[in-house]
């Protein structure tokens, strides 16, 4: 993660808090970065540094050891140049010292191995070079893409990675089934002009690398502190009492997210307190079948038949009635506990108990405008007469209304009485002369 005067930024869009041009002093803002706690501590006379090194490449997303065998003492966050395949390569120290010795372990390298050597610090023209190359990178994406797409391969490409001397270019992909690479890796090397190598990562991999932010507000934990990535399975989701739901279940790289294992084995450790063999509780009005276990208030939750209702039970409530299961007796109750409601003892006051989100709309109301709306409907259905054969069905009469009774009044006689006699006409007014033409004389 990275500093929080990181999220302030100027014009140019570099960090205006670290005053680091980009890249945090803390080494913070790397992914996947270890923090060098023992970077402060003294050291001896006769100390002499570990000889291997942590290289970080491609903003963190991959890392690499590598071995000093000069004399030069290298601290973290400097500019290197290391042996490349076929050429060289820059990246950042991102760790030093004993720490190193620890990654190694994780890792399951062997510090007495041949490892790849540290060149030298790296110069002006190696920068210079190294960033005319990742400004390729993104071209170089989409082009594998097109590619892919035209010879019709069965792969996504997440990322290419592009080595600081152009010589060899390192395709990221995922793909389901086994692919063919002979035809497009010659594609490639003739339009890029450099060593190929594809390599497949996996969807949680790839989520790694593409970064984002997770549905709790923060970054992926994959493409930041998250390194090796365990199974997970929907039976993580049921010992938690979570519904399957695969949208809320899922990541963003589409599998079940990783942060379902972490508080897996403080559920499993709560619930061997629990009684096993408890799915079922034979009592006077019937089985009552479990349907839920609460960790956190010790309650086991069941249902009697021809009811909704579910009712807490304590465990020491479920292991007296399996005891008299065994011998055969049913209890006439469950004996279900009663749930206190929260007072404002507790600190919990009746207005702040429940927030209604939605507003003045409620599903109530909602229910009722349907209903009426479904009611008009139908009203105007029956009020339509049905089309004869003859008609079209296109064409429709409309519907003609009945007409309403006469109301007798007093002056109804004068009023037809007036409608009977004609009534006169307004004289036309008279039209005037024509002009007549003159006559002209001989």
């Amino acid at each position: 993660m990275g500093c929080s005067t990181c999220s302030s930024r100027t014009s140019g869009g570099t960090p205006a808090g670290c005053k680091s041009n980009g890249g945090c002093s803390s080494g913070g803002c790397n992914r996947l970065n270890v923090y060098d706690w023992l970077a402060d501590m003294p050291t001896y006379d006769g100390w002499q540094p570990f000889p291997i090194l942590e290289i970080s490449f491609n903003k963190g997303s991959r890392k690499d050891f590598f071995r000093n065998n000069g004399d030069y003492i290298y601290e973290k966050g400097d500019w290197v140049v290391v042996e490349g395949t076929s050429g060289f390569d820059v990246g950042t120290v991102s760790l030093t010292g004993e720490l190193v010795k620890l990654q190694l372990k994780k890792h399951g390298v062997d510090e007495k191995q041949d490892l790849k050597k540290m060149m030298r610090p790296a110069l002006e023209d190696d920068l210079r070079q190294y960033h005319e190359q990742k400004a390729r990178e993104q071209d170089m994406l989409v082009r594998s893409r097109a590619v892919a797409r035209q010879q019709g391969l069965e792969m996504k490409i997440a990322e290419v990675e592009m080595q600081a001397d152009g010589k060899k270019v390192t395709v990221y992909y995922t793909a389901e089934q086994r692919i063919d690479f002979r035809e497009i890796i010659r594609t490639y090397a003739t339009e890029f002009r450099a060593r190929v190598e594809m390599r497949q990562i996996g969807a949680r991999q790839e989520s790694g690398k593409v970064g984002g932010i997770g549905s709790c507000g923060r970054e992926l934990c994959c493409s930041t502190w998250l390194t090796d990535f365990k199974a997970v399975n929907t039976g993580a989701a049921r010992y938690q009492n979570l519904s399957i739901n695969q949208v809320k279940l899922a990541g963003q790289c589409g599998r079940l997210k990783c942060c379902l294992n972490y508080e897996l084995d403080t559920y499993m450790d709560a619930l061997r307190a629990f009684p096993t063999g408890a799915e079922k509780l034979e009592v006077g009005k019937g089985i009552a079948f479990l349907q839920k276990k609460d960790i956190f208030r010790n309650l086991m939750w069941y249902t009697l038949p021809g009811s909704s209702r579910q009712y807490p039970l304590s465990l020491d409530r479920v292991r007296e009635i399996m005891a008299l299961n065994k011998e055969g007796k049913r209890p006439e109750e469950l004996g279900a506990v009663e749930l206190e409601k929260p007072t404002e003892a507790d600190g919990v006051t009746p207005e702040s108990s429940f927030v209604n989100d939605v507003g003045q709309v409620s599903l109530r109301a909602l229910e009722r405008n349907n209903k009426k709306h479904k009611k008009a409907k139908k009203d105007a259905g029956r009020q339509q007469p049905a089309a004869s054969p003859k008609e079209s069905p296109a064409v429709k009469k409309p519907v003609a209304e009945k007409p309403a009774k006469p109301q007798p009044k007093k002056d109804a006689p004068q009023q037809q009485a007036k409608k009977d006699t004609p009534q006169p006409q307004a004289p036309r007014p008279p039209r005037p002369p024509r002009p007549r033409p003159e006559k002209k004389g001989p």
